[in-house]
């Protein structure tokens, strides 16, 4: 059964894969905002705006990196959305395939998707200066940082995607989600704002999840910051995997 899964999830992901590379234009419309947030916050905000660090870029990536997934994820309740209203899942039930592997396959295509876009954000942001003397430890640390959080995100999406009535409803669900860094540590310092504001910056998810990334990338001792930000992240993929299951089962009994 565990086999069946595997093969079954592994090819839906390569159908998922094909209509990428057949249409680019997800990844590319998913890079070009948090890049020209990155472009914009820099070269025109950028000089204006007291970090207490050496470079701003340095400390604005962390922040651009969680909004380009933040991003991402909206075309994965899209595409399931499509796919919902296409009839698709209609039809794989007609196959002996196993019926999770739909979801999963939407997911980890979300996962390669997001991957591929943050790759592009960071190239961006080395030409404009971003440098980091993290050793490889470190990166492998942020990059599960990452995975986890796009897993977290995407979950949700999925909820998204299988209960909304049209497709603008299904992305339109993630323009929370991009806002939310804007409240917290990752365009400037949580104490240099009023104090309502920063009492709730100061504990949702991105902001240690943000603290946390750039400390690894600054090679600065990680505080408890990065078991808040696990925390945040694995306890949302509980919760989106385990409502995304139980939504996707009431909708195909």
């Amino acid at each position: 059964m565990t086999t069946h899964f595997f093969s079954d999830t592994t090819t839906l992901l390569g159908r998922s894969l094909r209509h990428i590379v057949r249409s680019p234009d997800t990844i590319i419309t998913t890079a070009v905002m948090p890049i020209a947030m990155l472009l914009l916050f820099v070269y025109v905000f950028g000089g204006a705006i007291d970090t207490g660090s050496g470079s701003y870029v340095d400390y604005l990536l962390p922040g651009i990196l969680l909004i380009t997934i933040a991003s991402g994820i909206s075309y994965t309740a899209f595409r399931l959305f499509l796919d919902l209203q296409g009839g698709i899942f209609e039809r794989f039930e007609s196959l002996p395939i196993a019926r999770s592997s739909v979801l999963w396959a939407h997911v980890l295509t979300s996962l390669v998707a997001n991957l591929v876009s943050v790759v592009a954000v960071v190239l961006v942001a080395l030409l404009m200066g971003f440098r980091s003397g993290a050793g490889v430890l470190a990166w492998l640390a942020v990059a599960g940082i990452l995975v986890v959080f796009t897993l977290a995100l995407t979950w949700l999406a999925v909820v998204a995607g299988l209960t909304a009535k049209t497709s603008d409803g299904a992305s339109g669900f993630s323009y929370p989600l991009i806002f939310l860094p804007f409240i917290s540590s990752a365009f400037v310092p949580t104490d240099s704002m009023p104090g309502p504001v920063a009492a709730f910056a100061e504990h949702q998810p991105v902001t240690s999840i943000v603290d946390s990334i750039r400390d690894l990338l600054a090679q600065q001792p990680v505080s408890a910051d990065i078991w808040v930000a696990l925390a945040w992240c694995l306890g949302i993929l509980a919760v989106g995997y385990a409502l995304a299951m139980a939504t996707f089962h009431r909708k195909t009994a």
